[in-house]
This record gives C-alpha cells, structure tokens and sequence, in this order.
C-alpha cells in the first residue's frame, strides 16, 4: 500500500476509470461506515460512474453521474430516480463480485496500519469479497485510513499488501442512537423473548422489536450470538451476564453508539466474519437453538412475508431475512420469528393480509408475532395456519374480513 494524498488518491483513480470499458464501478462501504471523505472528491471527478453500496445513508454524494447501485436499498437511495436495485439474498452478494457486478475500483474505510495490516473495523460485510475480486482483475483497492475507527478481527483484518493507495483522515465515526421502543413493540418483543430459553443462538438485529427482545432476555444465561449484525443490544446483553463467554460473537457488521464503538475496539470475543460467512444458511443451521426475529411489511394467510416492497416501489430488498430463516428452521431446536405490528401505523392499514401481490422475501416461519399475540405456523396445516393468523396476530378490526378471504382461497 502507498500512503497518498485526496488528490494524488483522486488522480489515480479517475485515470484507471480512464482504461475502462464502458461505465465504471465503484463498490464501498456501506452503513454507517462510507469512508466519504474519500469518496466525495473521488466521485466529483468520475463524469458517469455506478456506486455500489449496500444500506447506503443519505450522507453519500450523488452527483447526476452517478447511479446507485445495491442490493439492499437504505435511506441514501430509496426513491433515488437513477437506483438500480440488483435482487439478491445477501449470502449470495459476494458471488456478484465475480461475476455481473465485478467492481473497477473498492473503496473501503479502515484503522491506520498496524504490524503489516488493517482492520475494516466496524463494516466487513461484502466487503472482503469485493478486495478478492478486485485483486484478480487488476481493479483498483483505495482504502480511507482512519485512527478512530475500532480494530476488529476475524475477517475484518486484511494485509496492506491488498490495498493499492491509503489516505490519511482523522474523522468521526458515524453513531447511532436508538429510539425508545414504542409499546407495541415492547409488548411484541417481550413475546418473543418469552420464547427464548438458555443457551440459545440470537440473530440479534437493530430496532424497536429487536431492542426490546432483548430487554426480554437479560435474566437468561449462556446466550450466543450468531448474526449479520448487531447494535448496542449486545453490549447490553454482555453486561447482564446473559452471554456465553466461551463462545465468539460473530457478525459482518456493527453500528451504534461510541460507547459501543469503545467496547467492540480491540475485543478479541468479537469476531467480524464475511457475509458468505454469516448468512450462509448451513452456517446458521449449525449455531445451537439458534433464533431469528425478522420483520416484514406484510404477511399473508399462506405465511408469505414481504419486506422488499411497497406497490411497485423497492423498499430494502431481500438482505438476510431469507438466509437467517431457512439457516433458524434447520438448526437444531432452531425457530424462526417473523414480528411485527398488526397495524401498519403510517400507511394506516392490517399488516395481515389475505395474499400478498409484491414478491415474497420469506416464508415458512416458526410463528408470526404481533402485539395481538402468537400464531404458530410450523407444524400446522394451512387451514390452522390461517387461523392462527386471523385469531392470535391479526388486528381484531379485520379478523372478519380476513375470515370471509380465507373461505375464499379455500383456507377455512
């Protein structure tokens, strides 16, 4: 790696945009951890470029040349009128890289060296895949070399030699602060939570639902942690005492607060592996008892979720729900969760409904959890499916309708 300036960083970049064929791609950190110090200048020179980011914030700089690539679409994209949104499992995002969406040039955010390395610190996610592809078709790897951004292990550690140009910034990292969870979710999350035993696995997401899962569990002991991400929720469970201390944490991804941030520094527990790693369904299946609380905006009477999309309009995408539900229901005495309100409160309509017309994130949950109650899906046949829905998690104002749409498609 050779330490370089923006400019002389910028310089080298447009000129290998220069040779390439058609419009380039530049594929970067996502989330909280975008290194756009670097980017934005290094965007400003690219006349026509793709920026391929996944959970993209609204901090990335969008000139009318670029255009938004992902396959998990954050506050940064939805609804941008260039967003090209690539459908895809996250486990299956690496493969990507080799293959139709092979990047020109990775822009990573990283510690400052340390005895021949780096650490991507605080976002690993895609983005070990990204440098291997990189690497084997001569694209170029830039990396933002930031002091304050926490050193962390397992696959986050990547030797300098794999970094073409570094560029020294001193600047903050990005935080995170929760809201309060609302008493819907309290009360959605302490049925979860009720569900959890010791010793379990927990796909430990960010959220109002989440957040108060977790609330719920703090009196177990020997909790393991096995997920794509994971938030202050895990800081709070380790000082509990809940967690198993024997065992790693693992996940791709880490946001929230600086407290946090402090904590998973230097924290060998911590291990921060690749998403093909992490969302690889067999992976999952392995992990003890392992629970996933996912969420969707709709869910059926045939137990089909949607979380991707709102009419025709792309909201996320896929991301980990279908990995970590397939990898939850294999696992040995493994379930997993799909939780959410039974009102949606914005767009002011049952989040239950009869079929769902967008396309289908997930299916086949252990149960569907609202603040109405528990409907057990696995095990039943689809007419008790059904009525489970209607009866224990469906908001009581459409359970008549939704009874007379069941009799309809012949689940009644």
């Amino acid at each position: 790696m050779r330490v370089v300036d923006i400019a002389r960083a910028v310089e080298a970049v447009r000129a290998h945009c220069g040779s390439v064929a058609g419009v380039p791609r530049v594929a970067t950190s996502g989330n909280f951890a975008s290194p756009v110090t670097l980017l934005e200048p290094l965007l400003a020179e690219l006349e026509a470029v793709r920026l391929h980011a996944l959970n993209a914030q609204s901090s990335l700089p969008l000139h009318d040349g670029v255009v938004p690539e992902t396959t998990f679409v954050g506050p940064g994209f939805r609804r941008h009128p260039r967003l090209s949104y690539v459908p895809c499992r996250l486990s299956m995002v690496p493969r990507l890289f080799q293959g139709p969406l092979a990047p020109d040039v990775v822009v990573v955010h990283t510690t400052t060296p340390r005895d021949g390395f780096v650490s991507l610190g605080l976002e690993v996610n895609v983005l070990p895949a990204a440098i291997d592809a990189a690497r084997e078709r001569g694209a170029l790897v830039v990396a933002q070399l930031n002091p304050r951004m926490p050193w962390t292990f397992g696959d986050a550690v990547v030797p300098v030699d794999a970094i073409d140009l570094g560029v020294e910034v001193d600047v903050a990292m990005t935080t995170h602060t929760a809201r309060p969870p609302s008493d819907d979710a309290r009360l959605i999350g302490s049925r979860v939570a009720a569900e959890i035993g010791d010793g379990a696995t927990l796909q430990a997401g960010i959220g109002e639902v989440p957040d108060a899962t977790i609330s719920g569990v703090l009196e177990r002991r020997g909790l393991r942690i096995w997920t794509e991400m994971f938030s202050d929720g895990v800081l709070t469970l380790d000082r509990a005492g809940a967690l198993d201390l024997d065992t790693p944490l693992r996940t791709s991804f880490v946001f929230g607060s600086a407290e946090l941030y402090e904590w998973v520094h230097d924290n060998p527990r911590v291990q921060m592996l690749r998403t093909e790693t992490t969302n690889s369904p067999a992976e999952i299946a392995r992990q003890p008892a392992m629970t996933s609380i996912n969420t969707a905006l709709q869910v059926d009477l045939f137990d089909q979720a949607n979380a991707s999309r709102i009419g025709a309009r792309i909201y996320s995408g896929f991301g980990g729900q279908t990995d970590f539900t397939v990898g939850a229901s294999h696992s040995p005495g493994g379930r997993a969760f799909m939780a959410l309100r039974s009102w949606h409160p914005r767009a002011d309509v049952s989040t239950i409904v009869p079929m769902v017309d967008e396309p289908v994130t997930s299916f086949q949950h252990g149960a569907v959890v609202t603040e109405q109650g528990v409907a057990w899906m696995w095990g039943r046949d689809e007419r008790e499916q059904a009525r489970n829905l209607i009866e224990h998690a469906a908001h009581p104002s459409v359970r008549d309708d939704l009874r007379e749409e069941a009799r309809a498609l012949g689940l009644a």
